[in-house]
Formats: structure tokens, sequence, C-alpha cells
């Protein structure tokens, strides 16, 4: 058997290694935020979250701590800290998982399966189980007001290259009404 070290930065590795955008925080391989896309025939379709996870020492025999940092609209969620509340994280979690089943398997079936009777969101709750049309669509509106990719946050360099566009767009714009401006 592995080191809790070594097993981490396995897992890490292989979550690195799929379709997920991995950003670390500080040095080590504790703590580091993962793009999270909603998935296919849910509300969430169309959303991208950052999720924080942290590693405990003990991981993989002690569970990572996940949390949103954008805000989301879910029963199982806080809304003011983002953190999760899943069973399977929480209380059942089993060294034989992986950071890879955290994001394909266990917050998929979160989004896909809320579970209302065990609520961090009691407003979400109590609409999803009095209205679900209007609970998929206050998910909905979350998604567009809080979920696009440019909420996820872009590395320092992508901001760089997206200010010098912003300030091209300008002088394209100043040109184009001092074009109209002329007779």
């Amino acid at each position: 058997m592995s080191s809790p070290s070594k097993r981490r930065e396995m897992d890490l590795m292989k979550l690195m290694m799929s379709d997920y955008k991995v950003e670390m925080i500080n040095d080590g391989m504790q703590e580091f935020f993962v793009e999270f896309h909603g998935p296919k025939e849910s509300p969430y379709l169309g959303g991208v979250w950052k999720v924080r996870v942290e590693l405990p020492d003990a991981y993989p025999y002690k569970s990572p701590s996940i949390g949103f940092v954008n805000k989301i609209y879910h029963p199982n969620v806080d809304e003011m800290s983002g953190s999760v509340c899943l069973d399977v994280i929480n209380q059942t979690w089993s060294p034989m998982f992986d950071l890879v089943n955290v994001f394909e398997v266990f917050l998929p079936q979160l989004l896909l399966y809320p579970n209302p009777s065990d609520p961090l969101n009691g407003e979400a709750a109590a609409l999803m189980m009095r209205d679900r049309t209007t609970y998929d669509q206050r998910v909905k509106e979350y998604c567009e007001k809080y979920a696009k990719k440019e909420d996820v946050g872009a590395p320092p360099e992508e901001k760089s290259s997206d200010e010098e566009l912003s300030e091209e767009e300008n002088v394209s714009s100043d040109d184009e009404v001092a074009g109209k401006a002329d007779p």
C-alpha cells in the first residue's frame, strides 16, 4: 500500500490528465480548484463552477473537502459558503474512491438527484418539494448569473490578454464612431 502523500499525488495527476482543468493553490498538493461542468439532462447543464478541493493529511483514508466557489442553487449546497452536503464524500468515503470519482460520479449525481430532506439550503429544498418547475427555473437563473465560463476565473496570463483585447475593442469602437461622424 502506498503512502497517503504518494496516493494524493497519483490521484491528483490522474485528475489533471483527465478532461478537468485543475489550478493549484500554493505549492502543495493538498488544495486546488477544479473546473466542473453541470451534467447533461439536468437544469445545471451549461453551468461551469470552480470547485475548491482540500485533501486532508490522511487522504485517501479521509474524504476530501469539497466546496463550490461560485454560487449554485441546490438543496445540498450552502449558498453562502459553497459547502457540499454529500453523504458519499462526507460519511461513506472509502480509500477505493479517487478524485476522478468525485467529479465524474459523486458531484454529477448530487446535481442530478438532490436530497431536499437533508438540506444545507432550506429555501432551495422547500422550493424543490413545493414547485419543481420553479425550482428548475431558479437553478437555470443561477447558472446564467453565476456559472458562466468567465465566472470560473482565468489564470493571470489569460486575464492580461483579455485586458489587451478589451483595449483593442475600445480603439476599434472609437474608430467606428469617428468613421460614422465623417460625412
